[in-house]
């Protein structure tokens, strides 16, 4: 019998209507394909461990689900071992609205297979190379007058990490327009203003 976890049974109820298919059936995709799969929840999402490793996981927001694999950046598939190396995304088959947006069951199927024999062989991921990129934050001065109204946010801000600073920096400044910048920083004020990081969704969950 699959061993599911109530955990992630919650989760998928507690899931946007659009989002229940998907996660349902990718669910079963990683289970009929691998029976001796665990069910965990991790950062906050499901996670699908086969042989004591991460194998795969998915996630539901407001407006799309993610699906990826653990080891996606060693694995044949070119657009899998692209979307690994940018990190841009969450996950790797983009942003998924419905089942239609889904790749084909046997595509994903193979993924799964190929996901499973890295594991079977022991086969990790190679070491993520050291950054030799200079720690410095640049704030732009439009930034910095809007944190500068604000005491709790500006204190959240000065007590972050170098690499949340730099994810709300580059948020920020990514921005096409004025407008989706104006919008992008008041929600950056609100999250510092209550303590959270830019992706405080994701942070591991105390469990």
């Amino acid at each position: 019998m699959p061993a599911y976890n109530k955990s992630i049974d919650v989760y998928i109820a507690k899931s946007a209507d659009f989002a229940k298919p998907i996660l349902e059936h990718v669910r079963e995709l990683i289970h009929n394909t691998c029976p001796d799969v665990e069910e965990k929840m991790k950062w906050s999402m499901p996670f699908f461990d086969y042989k004591g490793e991460m194998m795969c996981h998915m996630a539901s927001f407001k407006q799309h689900c993610a699906v990826g694999f653990w080891k996606a950046s060693i694995m044949k598939d070119p657009v899998l071992r692209e979307t690994a190396a940018s990190e841009t995304a969450m996950g790797h088959l983009g942003k998924i609205t419905s089942l239609k947006d889904l790749p084909p069951d046997k595509k994903i199927i193979s993924w799964i297979k190929e996901a499973m024999i890295l594991n079977d062989n022991g086969i990790k991921l190679p070491p993520k190379a050291a950054s030799k990129e200079k720690k410095e934050i640049v704030v732009p001065d439009y930034f910095a007058k809007a944190l500068a109204k604000n005491k709790k946010a500006n204190a959240t801000f000065e007590a972050f990490a170098y690499s949340h600073k730099k994810e709300y920096i580059q948020w920020i400044t990514e921005a096409k327009t004025e407008a989706t910048r104006n919008k992008r920083m008041l929600q950056a004020i609100e999250m510092m203003t209550e303590g959270k990081s830019r992706h405080w969704k994701y942070a591991a969950s105390k469990k």
